[in-house]
């Protein structure tokens, strides 16, 4: 018996233009190029096609054409990701949610929308404000990334430390599996132990078990007041030293740091003014509601404390709202500024209380080995996850600049393990971490994972080469 040909780029294009329209299929190479990666430049995009469904119908149509024709599929939101898990390197197609950002079936009492996967971040956030309440997962990334993609990999943010991630504001999704079922999870129910919560395993997924068409999110009340402290420190152990006085205390809504590096980049880039005269190592970013006087008086005690412990040197708190959002331009900037070094990006995490040894061995070990590279830190304390930023030299050529970087991973990720952390504290595993992944997950975790995605997508067609191979 003969093998099945392999159908043509030009089949497969006139089948997707079947479903969902011949304006709904590009394979222009601007479109191929914008639309097969994601903010990573380690790998050169070369999907087949780009196809944009408006539906759940057309994007489970598409679904069961990848398993009849056996074409790859690589799921394609805001692209704002820094793993390579939207990244089309090899003649898969690209299935985009732009054209599905639709909000419907808000729910006053119940306090739930039904978000299409292309529904912004932003978007949802403004919903929300509009009817009197709260999406509280954000990001610098907020006016562009997406739902789906937020919710395929579980994004954090500078919240975390009061909202919790992604993961804690999913009421239920509507998914399409790898061998194109249509699931409807959870339906939006606060308590359903009614057998195994599939709902669980598509959040974080990557695309590599299904792809989310649509989300029941949770929302919350707006937080009132809110109110920033930044707070210049001399060391790490200063920084975890104050919060783990204000936490005691007070209920934060985010606690931040950055190095004296990123401030000067910020400032220097965007003309933000810095948030006092005096310079430090460290900065922490407080916010809290400032309800009442009696808060602000109890907050303004916390202040006067660390100082007299000499854990903080400097300080402002924010007076306006236009105060406080410059305070948090100071932080929320970085990234946006120090893009035209082309940095070297590591997403990582530990046990907060292990953070100042952690850092501490990470900057040791890239000092040792590249003493000319420059170090950029900021993350999210409350949380216990730090960004490692390497700005590459502006007289080295990015393949060089990135084969070192990656001589420095290995060692990286050997601290990492050493600390019980993550290799992945945020923005997922895509391509990039791969190789990385048994730093943070045992050989029977990946096994057990490789067997959940041969159960939803046993042609393994969905975001195929993504977290692990096969």
């Amino acid at each position: 018996m003969s093998a099945s040909p392999v159908p043509s780029s030009e089949t497969i294009i006139s089948e997707l233009q079947a479903i969902v329209g011949n304006d709904k299929v590009r394979s222009d190479a601007e479109i191929l190029f914008s639309h097969g990666r994601d903010w990573t430049k380690a790998h050169t995009p070369a999907p087949l096609a780009v196809v944009f469904p408006r539906t759940a119908a057309e994007v489970q149509a598409v679904v069961k054409l990848a398993n009849a024709l056996e074409f790859a599929i690589v799921p394609s939101g805001g692209r704002t990701g820094l793993s390579g898990g939207a990244v089309a390197a090899n003649g898969e197609v690209v299935v985009s949610f732009d054209y599905m950002s639709h909000i419907s079936d808000f729910d006053p009492i119940d306090r739930t929308v039904v978000c299409q996967a292309g529904v912004i971040t932003e978007q949802l956030q403004d919903f929300a404000e509009e009817r009197g309440l709260f999406y509280p997962v954000d990001f610098a990334s907020a006016g562009s990334s997406q739902i789906g993609g937020n919710i395929a990999t579980n994004a954090g943010g500078i919240k975390v430390i009061r909202y919790g991630m992604t993961r804690d504001w999913v009421a239920g999704l509507k998914v399409v599996t790898g061998n194109g079922d249509m699931l409807e999870l959870n339906r939006g129910l606060l308590k359903n132990n009614a057998g195994y919560d599939l709902r669980q395993l598509f959040i974080g997924a990557e695309g590599t078990l299904g792809l989310i068409v649509e989300a029941t999110m949770q929302l919350t009340r707006p937080p009132k007041n809110l109110t920033a402290f930044v707070l210049g420190v001399e060391d790490f152990n200063g920084i975890m030293s104050l919060f783990n006085r204000f936490q005691a205390e007070m209920d934060l809504t985010a606690f931040e740091f950055f190095s004296e590096q990123a401030l000067q980049k910020v400032v220097a880039h965007s003309g933000v003014p810095r948030p006092f005269e005096s310079t430090c190592p460290y900065y922490a970013l407080l916010e809290f509601e400032c309800l009442n006087d009696e808060v602000e008086a109890q907050a303004m005690a916390l202040f006067e404390t660390c100082v007299e412990e000499g854990w903080v040197t400097d300080g402002v708190m924010s007076q306006s709202l236009e105060q406080l959002k410059n305070l948090w331009r100071l932080r929320e900037d970085i990234s946006e500024t120090i893009s035209k070094w082309t940095p070297y990006k590591n997403d990582i995490s530990t046990i907060i209380s292990r953070v100042p040894d952690f850092l501490e061995a990470v900057e040791t070990l890239v000092d040792a080995q590249y003493p000319d590279f420059e170090i950029i830190w900021f993350g999210h304390i409350g949380d216990g996850n730090l960004h490692l930023n390497i700005l590459k030299p502006d007289d080295m050529d990015k393949d060089e600049f990135f084969e070192k970087c990656g001589t420095v991973s290995t060692g990286v990720f050997e601290i990492v393990a050493k600390y019980g952390g993550s290799v992945s504290a945020e923005h997922g595993v895509g391509l990039l971490k791969k190789a990385y992944l048994p730093y943070s997950r045992s050989e029977t975790e990946i096994a057990l994972m490789r067997q959940v995605k041969q159960v939803f997508d046993p042609k393994g067609i969905m975001n195929p080469g993504k977290i692990f191979d096969l």
